[in-house]
This record gives structure tokens, sequence and C-alpha cells, in this order.
């Protein structure tokens, strides 16, 4: 493992999603105004953004952001900047590219909550065109509604939950904290407080801020009412970070087994794969037909720091799953397997390995 073989993956990734994208949306690289990439734990010199732009030969004037060190809630920040670009940027696009690099980030030593992360992370990458054209909602897929940012740095247990560091044998990896559900359900609630009010109806509305008044006014014994977010909303995606963090939000939101079913098979077939998981759990909703003109889906990330980062999109049509070419979509060869029960426990089959001599 070394950087050569680092940038080979990374390339293998970012060239195949951004020629896939600027292919089906027929859109040259020179019309690209702003592009943004992301990876949190490789961030080379040249940057990425600088080889996009040199092996697409974009436009001198482009605008670019290479975002590193920020978790597998960069995705979300990367769509967030998009929006904020495009709203200064008149009649472009916007190229965001989410990945992460496997290749130098295997943790080679023996200490558990560091090993934790080699049984998770995998290999993905998503390259995702924003328009602000006028002619362009007319072919787009989906408008973007919301984008809700919540950074929980300035609390200690957050700050340090996930980390960076070399253990005692100087082998450098990813920790998680005993923490990390706690710190993710606070980020949650505080992302949620702010999102709720934009999206939920009067009636959900109301039925909190009766609970907030008895409690803070009336100091009043009652439980928080957590608001039905499937009254708004029609499709969950959340960041395939574990088992423990989707059955944690399954409990949390209410949600059921279909809601989940998009997340938990993204993470039982491709793993973790960090800031573009949520695509994978899009592209599921695709494959299976599930996505209706006018439907809401609610993206959810979390990431180091520690960030809960929010974003709704409302389809713009139906997607015809029976439509899709098998490259046009990651799920389309096994779709019809899908889902498959994934038990919390399960034996070993001994017989399945041989060890060499």
């Amino acid at each position: 493992m070394c950087l050569r073989t680092a940038r080979e993956e990374s390339h293998a990734v970012i060239f195949g999603v951004v020629d896939e994208v600027l292919r089906k949306a027929r859109v040259a690289a020179a019309d690209v105004g702003v592009l943004i990439f992301n990876s949190s734990l490789l961030s080379p010199t040249p940057s990425f953004t600088s080889l996009i732009v040199s092996r697409y030969k974009m436009r001198p004037d482009v605008v670019s952001h290479n975002l590193s060190g920020m978790g597998c809630s960069a995705g979300i920040i990367a769509i967030d900047l998009a929006k904020r670009l495009l709203q200064v940027h008149e009649n472009t696009y916007a190229l965001v590219v989410s990945t992460e690099n496997i290749t130098l980030n295997a943790y080679m030593g023996n200490n558990r909550p560091m090993l934790v992360t080699n049984t998770l992370f995998r290999v993905g990458g998503a390259a995702i065109l924003l328009s602000n054209r006028r002619g362009d909602p007319r072919r787009a897929k989906y408008q973007l509604i919301h984008t809700v940012r919540t950074h929980r740095g300035a609390h200690d247990q957050s700050f340090g939950c996930v980390t960076q560091e070399e253990d005692e044998a100087g082998e450098v990896g990813v920790s998680l904290s005993k923490e990390l559900m706690v710190v993710a359900g606070e980020a949650l609630k505080t992302n949620i407080t702010t999102l709720g009010p934009l999206v939920l109806p009067m009636s959900e509305q109301l039925r909190f801020l009766a609970t907030v008044v008895l409690k803070k006014v009336f100091r009043a014994d009652v439980k928080a009412y957590l608001p039905d977010f499937k009254l708004a909303l029609d499709h969950f995606c959340i960041h395939a970070g574990g088992r423990g963090v989707l059955d944690e939000l399954e409990k949390s939101l209410k949600l059921s087994p279909w809601h989940m079913e998009p997340s938990r098979m993204t993470l039982y077939r491709f793993g973790n794969t960090s800031s573009s998981s949520l695509w994978y759990e899009l592209a599921y909703c695709e494959a299976k037909g599930r996505i209706k003109r006018g439907d809401r889906v609610w993206q959810i990330a979390f990431g180091s720091g520690f960030k809960c980062n929010s974003a709704v999109w409302r389809a713009l049509r139906t997607v015809d799953a029976a439509a899709l070419a098998a490259d046009d979509n990651p799920w389309m060869k096994e779709v019809d397997m899908l889902p498959v029960d994934v038990p919390k426990v399960a034996p070993i089959d001994e017989s399945s390995y041989h060890i060499p001599n």
C-alpha cells in the first residue's frame, strides 16, 4: 500500500462516476462552472479538484473547492455548498464528487476500537450534477428543497468520538468511541429541531410545541414529543454507518422496515462507502420503482466532528425502474433478489476457510 496505489484507486472511482454523470446528463465538462470534491482521509497535492479540471479540460474560471477531513457527512456539506454557490453564479452547473480512499486507511494494528472500521468501510463513489439553468427543471430528476447542517464540535464528547490517531505501536487508524450512539442522537435531535418547521405539517409542529411549553413553562413531567416525519417525507436515506446506527435511528424516528430497507441493503451489499452511501440508497429506491413524482426524499448523514447534516429533495418525475439499464444503476443486476434477511449473529462456516501451508 502506497500513495501510487491510493491514487489509482481514487482515479478509477472518480473518472468512472464523472464520465457517467456527464454522459447521462448530456453536459460538456466545459459547461460546469462549480466543482466540489470531498474525500475525508486522502488529500494529495495537486488536489483532486485540480485532477478533475486537468482530466476534463474544464474552463479556467471554474469555481473549485476540495473538502477533506469532514467525515461521512461531507457529501451533504458539498451539496449545501453547491446550493449556496449556485445562488451566486447564474446559469451554470455544479458538479459534486463524493468518495473515500481505502488503500491508505486500512488499520494494521490490534486496537479493537480501531479495527471496527476495517470491517465497515468499502470503496465507493458518486457524482451529482446540479443546475440553476432555467430550462433544466424539465429534464431534472430532483429539486433540492432544504439543507440543514448541524455541527456539535463545541462539545468535547462530540469532537472526540471519531478520531484518526496512532495506537501504541504507531499504527494509524480511525478510532470510534463507545459514546458514538449518544453523540449521534444528540446531533440528530439538534438537526431535526431545525428541519422540522421546514417540512412538518402544522399539526405535528403544534404537538411538539405543546410538549416544549409543558416542560419549560409548567415544569410538567412529560416525555418530549418526537414528530412523525413520515407524514411529511416519503423516503429515508440514512447514512449506512453501521448496524447500530441504523437500529437506533429506526427506533428514534419510528420508521418501518420498508423505510429502512435502502440503508440496510446498502450496508449489506456495499458496506459503508462514507459520504457516497446516501446516493447508493437513493439508487436503490429508484431501482425498486419507489420514486414517484412529488415524493420527498430525506437524506441524513453523520460525520466526525461531530456533524449531522440533512438534505430534502422533491422528485420532479417518476423514475421508471423497468426502463433502467444495467449500467444506469448499481443495483439493477441483483435488485430482484433484494431485500434479504441479515441476521444480527451468524455462525461462521469454518469449512469455507483454507489456511495455506
